[in-house]
């Protein structure tokens, strides 16, 4: 089942980001790419936005992937994914993810190198995969 919501994430590549700051949540549709592992997932914004003050804040996240667009409503897959916000500091390592998220996202060039822009970095806790109506499966990276 790990493998089937690693899956997911890798063949998506938009989610919502929820943050929270003082009980208040903050939802930002967000454009990712995922470590080879698919235990880490990156994204970029601008350092004023509310969501990377919130993550500043309060590092704790929830990541939402679906099928809705390509799964009728009665099958669709939601995928909540538990996480928290770490920074990155090395360079080149920036770079290099900077460089993959242009391949998947050429148009967000300017975007990606505004002299503003900060890379997100979320380590996936858990994952909670909901099939349908009535599936659900939890799985922990934790507890691997």
């Amino acid at each position: 089942m790990l493998e089937q919501m690693k899956e997911l994430v890798r063949k998506k590549n938009i989610c919502v980001l929820a943050t929270v700051l003082d009980n208040k949540p903050y939802c930002s549709l967000m454009a990712y790419i995922t470590d080879a592992t698919c235990e880490e997932i990156y994204m970029v914004t601008i350092k004023n936005t509310t969501k990377f003050k919130n993550l500043q804040r309060n590092p704790y996240v929830s990541l939402l992937i679906d099928t809705r667009e390509t799964q009728p409503r009665s099958n669709a897959q939601a995928l909540t994914i538990d996480g928290v916000f770490t920074s990155l500091t090395d360079e080149n390592k920036k770079q290099k993810i900077r460089g993959r998220m242009l391949v998947s996202f050429p148009h967000m060039k300017d975007f990606i190198h505004h002299p503003k822009a900060e890379l997100i970095r979320i380590k996936i806790n858990s994952f909670l995969l909901l099939e349908g109506l009535t599936e659900s499966h939890f799985i922990s990276l934790k507890d691997l």
